[in-house]
C-alpha cells in the first residue's frame, strides 16, 4: 500500500500488532521507532505517522497532517450486481481511479443470491474501498450502496452531465468517440447481459448506449475500461 489509512478514533489509541497496517508498517515498510511513514485520515488530509514506540501489543503512533487531497472524479458507476469475487475488484478497483460513487443493482438476469454474499453482510466491502484508495495515495473514499433497484439508482442521478449505458450488443457508437461533460454516470450491465425491460428504462432515464470495441470484457475489465475513458473525457488525464 503507498499511503495507509486510519479512521480518526484510531489515531487517539495504540494500533494493535496483530492489524494488518501494523504488520505492513514492520514487516514491509521495516519501520523503526522514530521513523514515519505515509498516513491518511479517511475522507480527511494526508500526512506523516511517527513510529514513536512498540511495546508487546501494539505501535504506539503520533500523527502529523498536511492539506486536505483533491476531490473524487464526478463519476458515478452503476453496475449489475456480479458474483462477489467480482465485486471485490470492481470496488478496489474503481476507488483507486476515483469515481465518487458505485452502485451495484440486483438485475432481472443476474443472480440475486449476490447479495447475500458476508462481502455485502459484513464491513468487507469498505476494507476494499480502503485498500484501493491506499494503492491510489488518497483518503477519499466513494458513496457505495448495493441494496436497491436500477430505477431507484437511475431515479437518484443528476439531470445533467452525460448518462452511458454501455451494451455490446446493438449499441451505435464506441464510448470513446463520445463527448462527455461532468457529471458522468456509466452503467454497465451483469454478466448475463441486460433485459429488454432494462435497456427501455435506460433509455426512458436519458441513458446513450454505447460499447467498448469489439472484445467481451469481464466486468471488471470493463468498468476500469469505460472509467478511464470517461477520465480522459473529462481531462483527468
Amino acid at each position: 500500500m503507498n499511503l495507509i489509512l486510519f479512521e480518526l478514533k484510531e489515531t487517539q489509541r495504540p494500533l494493535p500488532l496483530d492489524d494488518r497496517r501494523a504488520r505492513h508498517i514492520l514487516e514491509v515498510l521495516k519501520r523503526k521507532p522514530g521513523e514515519d511513514f505515509e498516513a491518511g485520515l479517511i475522507d480527511g488530509p494526508r500526512g506523516k505517522s511517527v513510529l514513536e514506540a512498540i511495546d508487546e501489543t501494539a505501535l504506539h503512533l503520533r500523527f502529523v497532517w498536511g492539506p486536505e487531497p483533491p476531490a473524487l472524479e464526478p463519476i458515478t458507476l452503476i453496475v449489475g450486481l456480479p458474483r462477489p469475487q467480482t465485486a471485490r475488484k470492481v470496488l478496489e478497483e474503481a476507488t483507486a481511479l476515483g469515481v465518487s460513487a458505485m452502485h451495484f443493482f440486483c438485475s432481472e438476469l443476474g443472480e440475486r443470491s449476490y447479495s447475500q454474499s458476508k462481502l455485502w453482510n459484513s464491513d468487507e466491502w469498505r476494507r476494499h474501498l480502503n485498500a484501493g484508495a491506499e494503492q491510489a495515495f488518497s483518503t477519499r473514499l466513494p458513496v457505495v450502496t448495493w441494496d436497491r433497484t436500477l430505477a431507484a439508482v437511475t431515479d437518484g442521478i443528476a439531470a445533467n452531465g452525460t448518462r452511458i449505458a454501455l451494451d455490446n450488443y446493438g449499441s451505435p457508437e464506441r464510448l470513446g468517440a463520445l463527448t462527455v461533460t461532468a457529471p458522468v454516470t456509466l452503467v454497465l450491465g451483469p454478466e448475463r447481459g441486460w433485459s429488454a425491460s432494462e435497456r427501455d428504462l435506460l433509455r426512458e432515464a436519458g441513458f446513450h448506449f454505447a460499447h467498448l470495441g469489439e472484445r467481451v470484457l469481464r466486468v471488471e475489465t470493463a468498468c476500469v475500461a469505460a472509467i478511464t475513458i470517461a477520465r480522459a473525457g473529462l481531462g483527468s488525464l
